[in-house]
This record gives structure tokens, C-alpha cells and sequence, in this order.
């Protein structure tokens, strides 16, 4: 069993983020800067703040209808922070909610996949 790395996250939060990456095929949880969060071909997909705050990135054409649908903002991860223009802020209620919550991780997932991979810094 690998060593669980320390995070300054919320214990209760964590666990119900870490739950709805485990229910969603294909997805990963990786760490840094003391938080949690999923990436694919070095894009960043979803994360959880050390506050506690989860942002999953959408399509642009469904962020508007996810942000009226659950009457929430535009992550930010941390308050002092510009909202993201990427990834929307989950409600507590929502994120408690993984049957609920876990189609819009797969959306994020299948359109993370469609994006341009980053580019990886090579050894010398």
C-alpha cells in the first residue's frame, strides 16, 4: 500500500473527492502543493483546493447551464484568487452527491482527452 502523501485539504472533503475519482473510470488522483486533483495528457481536469473547494473544467458550451443548474460560481482556489474561466465550483451538496456528480468528472474526462497534450520537458 503506497504512503499517502500530506495534504492540508479538508479530511472529509478529501475523501468524497477522492470517492468520485474512483467511481469514474479512467481517472486518477495525483497531488501537489499539498491538494489533490486529476490530469490527463498534462492538462488538469478537476481538483480540490486546501480549502476544500472542488473545480471541474467543462466544455464551454455546458459551463453556463452547470453554473445555473447547481446556482454556483466559477472555481477559485483560493479566495484571493481570480475566478478560473475553465473549471466551475462544486456545491458541498453536489460534491456529497457522487451518483449525481460523476457524469460531469466523465465529461470533463472525455473533453480533456480531445484537447492538444502539453508538452514535456525532456532530460538534457
Amino acid at each position: 500500500m503506497a504512503t499517502r502523501k500530506k495534504t492540508s485539504v479538508p479530511p472529509d472533503k478529501l475523501r468524497l473527492y477522492e470517492k468520485l475519482v474512483a467511481a469514474t473510470e479512467g481517472a486518477e488522483t495525483k497531488s501537489n502543493f499539498g491538494s489533490a486533483y486529476t490530469a490527463v495528457n498534462g492538462t488538469m481536469y478537476s481538483m480540490i483546493s486546501k480549502y476544500g473547494v472542488v473545480g471541474i473544467r467543462l466544455p464551454p458550451k455546458d459551463i453556463v447551464a452547470f453554473l445555473e443548474k447547481f446556482k454556483t460560481t466559477m472555481f477559485r482556489g483560493d479566495p484571493k484568487w481570480p475566478p478560473s474561466k475553465l473549471m466551475v465550483a462544486v456545491p458541498d451538496d453536489l460534491l456529497a452527491n457522487t451518483r449525481a456528480l460523476k457524469p460531469y468528472l466523465e465529461l470533463s474526462l472525455r473533453h480533456t482527452r480531445t484537447l492538444k497534450p502539453k508538452a514535456t520537458k525532456k532530460a538534457p
